[in-house]
């Protein structure tokens, strides 16, 4: 079954939309489909998200800094 949704969006995303399309050579409507499909996807679980937070890391900057960090604890290693 298929249902048909008509969507207002700015111009800036239509033009967008219909670049991709073309570079992918598909039709717009193929291309928006694909992409409302893979935004609408369940996400698989994280078996570590449990531990976020689980421990003091002693930094708060990991995020940012992540190549810095590893950088640093392969050169003392």
């Amino acid at each position: 079954m298929s249902h048909t949704l008509t969507l207002n969006v700015p111009e800036s995303l239509y033009s967008s939309l219909v670049r991709k399309a073309d570079q992918a050579g598909q039709a717009l409507e193929v291309l928006a489909v694909q992409l409302l499909a893979t935004a609408t996807r369940p996400v698989a679980s994280d078996p570590l998200e449990e531990f976020i937070g689980a421990f003091n890391s002693q930094g708060i900057d990991w995020a940012d800094q992540h190549d810095a960090h590893l950088g640093q604890a392969l050169h003392e290693g």
